[in-house]
């Protein structure tokens, strides 16, 4: 199913190691100073809040719905006050367990929901926290109803069958599993429950292996009845639709679904069971929590106990953080990043509803000892106590944090989400409006203030990972003896049918999106520009691409072209890095830079006024930039490491080896980086390298926003005009590859992992291959969607063997890779590739159905022209059309296109580009396929 948004929540609850709304790498949201008054006038013309209405129901149900009217969509989320929080030890995960099965079907629809939402073309997912567990869908608008009675007969009517329970039992598995492959998680684990051993929040949120096993029917059952009642929900409506008529939809839907006496009896939280009180100070273990155990590099995490999230110190307490540790100029990246004690520093504050707490996590530079590090981090924070903060810090810091806020709820979604978050963690969705104001409020005493009160060593715990073994990576072919063909129903595993029958009444005919078209100029030097106003948010996206990506890389320096791409924003002929990080922090602007194999992505937001800034720092970095020998050498080091935990990935593992497989040497989608690769970069590569690839005539700038078009084509102009061309763009010719001509079976051996990944596939289609949409159909069908894809029905659904498996056309200017990726638990591994090259084997021959067909393309359909409400999936849509070469009428005919394919055209797709003999399968984990160790 659609991650983009999941992803997200999934890092936040599960590996608590990124902020929930912010990025954390260092310069890309650098935002600093303003007085607090200007600020608030300057981008907050109006509350995140403004338009929304609460409303609730008889029967308890909290109603808010927010009018934007910007595009035809509108997105439906239900929030249960429930999450592991409500669990305790021998029932951990229960909530998550039920949220898998909320999608299993109801009594009067005995069928996948995911099947039901991708039909609709809706962006439908779910996540469990600590304090609830919500269900999202984003849908064009005159799908609405349909959502709403979808939600309500499952708040109502969901069954939890004891064979379905079984199977998702195994995909939850699966998925914890996924989380225990990394050494993050496992620390954390330990960390946080030796902070709060006697309440739910120490228990990890997705639950344990030990206790999803010995789940009953009957206990998933009473979670069920007891929490998932309309007066313990909140129903939240942002997008396109009219409040006085989607009211009485509500009420028709949901209105007469009853409380539920159960629901009075709710299980208390573990710190009420146990009478914990979580008043301060708390005293912490006396001594660090040690793991030893096989993995990548050290890792130091330390974590403070915090008050609930309606304290008044949180304002000051998420200042403080930034202070710490947001970008280059932080307290805590100075002295641990730039001294070379760590590759990589990251923090953040969590605020739920009976306590907190903050964390900081720190990656150990090569050779660095944890303990000295500790002692640095430790000896950082007393200095700031000591010696205070400046006001210039502050403010530079709660603008970074208030400009992240606006910016981080732009499309309807995200506001959604954020109203959804604040009426069931706080119990006021007005939250976010009055922790700003109060952001702008804070002072530098109380940022030394929170600091002794809360950052003392006698509350902390601290864990170190110490990995105990090096990986072994190094991998063989095998024969596809260990193969097998598993026995499962034939023919098509989702019968849509069904799934039509089950449809609640919908108009599919699709709302007309307005036909705006972006403005196209080219400079003299090639520049080419695509500017389309958008006033509906006082922001901008920026999205670039410069053809100088990795495909460029000498074989003995893979990494050249991130190299210089991560370099960057180090240093000018005009400034040096730390006035970089703060011209951009002044701004609240963010800008980064992306290497992929065909070429670099620029990535950049800014409030709307801040445009010129954020403007001027890219034009003077893709011109200017001098790679100072310190900041490439600390670079270096923090790559070393980096590609030191890469490896000890079985994702990535597994990627490198699949990618490598199919494309021989001197192919330029074969070379990866390796330890060698990367010491034998120099400065004088670096320049030659930038130099060379970085042009105006194969860049392109894309931007959407609130400004003015002229105003902002003559601003580019005179930053960029005097961009000079020399010679002739460097160019390659991609040699043409063969598919294997056999299977080809590779397992990549990570001892003591506890899931496997594997990666099956083979070369594929270019994006201007003519087949290129009935593909688009294909994949659909096949992998395109985890829980309605034939994959995900078999595989995931109906077997359990997998938390998640997808397949893709890849398609670039030069290549395309046809690829299915899943997880599994290393048992299963071989009965999940046997079932996928079955599944591949039957449309390969047999073909799909018209019904098939019909649904693939609506959801293609609604999905685009959902993401395109999105502005940054939108300028990336803008971009990457003219990066192709397509006209710029591509944004908008893309869905008529897809419209157009045929049932036949589909099949001889399938027939072309789906083969189960002649493929690549790389399982990365443990020994699974090898019948010994492959060294």
């Amino acid at each position: 199913m659609p991650l983009l948004l999941l992803s997200l929540w999934l890092v936040a609850v599960f590996l608590l190691s990124d902020r929930p709304a912010h990025s954390q790498h260092p310069v890309i949201s650098n935002k600093e100073k303003y007085q607090s008054t200007l600020l608030a006038k300057r981008i907050m013309p109006s509350t995140l809040t403004e338009n929304v209405r609460k409303t609730v129901l008889e029967n308890g149900l909290t109603v808010l719905t927010k009018e934007v009217h910007t595009a035809p969509v509108v997105t439906v989320q239900v929030w249960y006050k429930v999450g592991s929080r409500n669990e305790e030890p021998g029932v951990n995960g229960i909530a998550h367990q039920l949220e898998h099965m909320m999608f299993k079907g109801t009594k009067n629809r005995p069928i996948q929901f995911g099947r039901l939402f991708s039909a609709l073309g809706s962006d439908s997912n779910a996540f469990t926290s600590y304090d609830q567990t919500a269900y999202y869908g984003t849908v064009e608008r005159n799908k609405l109803k349909a959502l709403l009675v979808l939600e309500a007969d499952r708040m109502r009517n969901s069954q939890i069958e004891p064979e379905q329970l079984a199977s998702e039992k195994r995909v939850v598995i699966s998925e914890l599993q996924g989380y225990e492959n990394s050494p993050e998680y496992r620390l954390n684990r330990a960390v946080m429950q030796a902070v709060f051993p006697n309440h739910a929040y120490g228990l990890p949120v997705g639950g344990t292996k030990a206790d999803v096993e010995k789940f009953e029917v009957e206990q998933v059952e009473k979670y069920y009845r007891n929490f998932y009642s309309p007066d313990n929900a909140v129903l939240v409506i942002v997008g396109d639709f009219q409040t006085a008529n989607t009211l009485e939809t509500i009420k028709e839907v949901f209105g007469k679904l009853p409380k539920r006496q159960e629901a009075g009896v709710i299980s208390p939280s573990l710190s009420t069971q146990h009478g914990l009180n979580l008043s301060y100070p708390l005293t912490a273990l006396s001594t660090a929590i040690v793991l030893r155990e096989p993995g990548a590099g050290r890792l130091l995490q330390v974590v403070y106990p915090l008050p609930d999230a309606n304290q008044p110190d949180v304002p000051a307490l998420d200042v403080m953080d930034y202070i710490l540790t947001e970008g280059r100029n932080s307290r805590l990246y100075q002295v641990l990043v730039e001294s070379g004690l760590a590759s990589e520093v990251t923090a953040s504050v969590t605020s739920l509803r009976e306590s907190g707490w903050y964390e900081v996590l720190v990656t150990a530079g090569a050779k660095q000892d944890l303990k000295k590090i500790d002692s640095m981090l430790s000896s950082a924070i007393a200095n700031v106590a000591e010696k205070g903060v400046t006001s210039e810090e502050v403010e530079r810091a709660k603008t970074q944090l208030t400009a992240d806020v606006i910016l981080s709820n732009r499309d309807i979604t995200s506001q959604a989400m954020r109203l959804g978050t604040d009426e069931t963690t706080v119990g006021d969705y007005r939250y976010t409006d009055r922790y700003l104001t109060a952001v702008g409020l804070v002072k530098p005493t109380d940022i030394v203030a929170v600091i002794n009160k809360y950052l003392t060593k006698e509350v902390r715990t601290v864990g170190f990972f110490e990995p105990t073994q090096k990986r072994i990576t190094e991998v063989a072919d095998k024969p596809d003896s260990a193969q097998t063909i598993e026995n499962f129903s034939h023919g098509a595993p989702v019968l849509f049918s069904e799934v039509m029958k089950y449809l609640p009444p919908v108009d599919l005919a699709t709302d007309a999106i307005p036909q705006v078209l972006p403005n196209e100029f080219k400079f003299t030097n090639g520049l080419r520009i695509l500017l389309l106003p958008d006033r509906s948010t006082p922001t901008v996206t920026l999205s670039g691409y410069i053809q100088a990506g990795t495909e460029f890389d000498p074989d003995n320096k893979a990494g050249l072209a991130a190299f210089v791409a991560d370099n960057l924003l180090n240093g000018t002929k005009n400034k040096d890095v730390l006035t970089i990080a703060k011209v951009l922090g002044e701004r609240g602007a963010s800008l980064d830079f992306q290497t992929y194999r065909e070429g670099v992505h620029i990535e950049g937001d800014s409030l709307a006024d801040d445009l010129p800034i954020l403007l001027e720092i890219l034009a003077d970095v893709v011109k200017n930039s001098t790679f100072p020998i310190k900041e490439l050498e600390l670079h270096r080091q923090q790559t070393l490491t980096d590609l030191q935990q890469e490896l000890d990935e079985p994702s990535e593992v597994a990627r490198r080896v699949f990618v490598q497989s199919i494309y021989p040497k001197k192919h330029p989608l074969h070379t990866f980086p390796t330890e060698e690769s990367l010491q034998q970069i120099q400065r004088q590569d670096v320049i030659d390298f930038k130099t060379k690839h970085y042009r105006p005539d194969t860049t392109v700038l894309a931007l959407v926003g609130d400004f003015d078009l002229d105003k902002v084509r003559s601003l580019i102009h005179n930053k960029f005009g005097d961009w000079e061309v020399s010679g002739q763009a460097p160019t390659l010719k991609y040699p043409s590859v063969a598919m294997p001509e056999k299977i080809v079976s590779v397992n990549p051996v990570l001892p003591d992992k506890a899931q496997a990944v594997t990666y099956m596939g083979y070369t594929g289609i270019n994006r201007y291959d003519p087949r290129f949409q009935a593909a688009l159909v294909l994949n659909q069908i096949l992998g395109g969607d985890t829980l309605s894809s034939r994959l995900g029905a078999e595989v995931r659904d109906h077997q359990g063997l997998s938390y998640g498996i997808y397949s893709s056309f890849q398609v670039g200017k030069n290549a395309g890779t046809f690829l299915i990726e899943m997880q599994t638990s290393p048992e299963d591994s071989s009965k999940a590739i046997a079932s996928t090259r079955q599944i591949l084997q039957q449309i390969h021959q047999q073909g799909v159905t018209v019904l098939e067909v019909e649904t693939a393309k609506r959801t293609l359909i609604s999905n685009y022209n959902v993401s395109l409400a999105n502005p940054e999936e939108l300028t990336d849509r803008i971009l990457m059309n003219e990066v192709y070469g397509l006209d710029k009428v591509e944004l908008h005919s893309f869905t008529e296109q897809i419209q157009k394919v045929t049932l036949t055209q589909v099949n001889q797709a399938a027939r072309e580009l789906l083969h189960s003999d002649q493929i690549v399968v790389v399982t990365a984990g443990p020994c699974v396929l090898a019948e010994k160790s492959i060294r």
